[in-house]
């Protein structure tokens, strides 16, 4: 009896042996395949992100192309400030050709612009009143021509960027035959004839 019981219990020893003894495979976790829904989610968001891109370049070109037309548009209009300084007139007393302290200040804004514009040249036109005669008043005209060049010649400008005319009587901005219209038409005009594109301000 006692033998049967042992070989009993081998039998189960052994059994319980062979069930839990042997090598154990090891557990495999299967990969996750992307299923159709993440990979649309993944399309949308590789498409949305190249938009967002190409919408940030074309805003960043706009922007560019704005500062530009800004700059050109800021730069015109300071050219036609400065070129309007530089045209603005002067006047003279009655058959006199010295500058008056009220258009030295005039000349003064003019030696800043010439200074600040190396390559803009100049044309001075000296102009009288009606009174006297054409030789006269021609003669004037250029006494007043040459003193306005004078002037921006001793406060630094070459004088080789500046020329000179006279008119005369011939030109009135005024026709009138009074001291008003006399007052205006005794003075001198300045006009860029070269390097006037892009005026720069002092």
């Amino acid at each position: 009896m006692k033998r049967v019981l042992l070989v009993l219990l081998a039998g189960v020893v052994a059994t319980t042996v062979v069930a839990c003894g042997g090598k154990k495979e090891a557990a495999t976790t299967p990969t996750p395949q992307p299923n159709a829904d993440s990979l649309a989610a993944a399309e949308k968001a590789r498409k949305d992100s190249m938009d967002e891109a190409d919408r940030a370049r074309e805003e960043a070109e706009r922007l560019a192309q704005q500062r530009t037309a800004d700059s050109l548009a800021a730069l015109g209009h300071t050219s036609e400030a400065v070129r309007a300084m530089l045209a603005a007139l002067i006047h003279f007393d009655y058959d006199k050709s010295n500058i008056r302290s009220g258009d030295a200040s005039t000349l003064d804004q003019k030696v800043g612009i010439l200074q600040a514009n190396p390559d803009a040249r100049i044309r001075i036109a000296g102009h009288c009143d009606e009174r006297g005669s054409d030789e006269y008043n021609l003669a004037l005209g250029n006494r007043r021509a040459t003193s306005s060049k004078q002037y921006l010649v001793s406060h630094g400008v070459d004088a080789s960027r500046i020329e000179t005319i006279s008119y005369g009587e011939e030109r009135p901005l005024d026709p009138g035959h009074n001291e008003e219209a006399w007052a205006k038409n005794r003075r001198a005009e300045f006009d860029v004839v070269s390097g006037g594109d892009a005026l720069r301000q002092p």
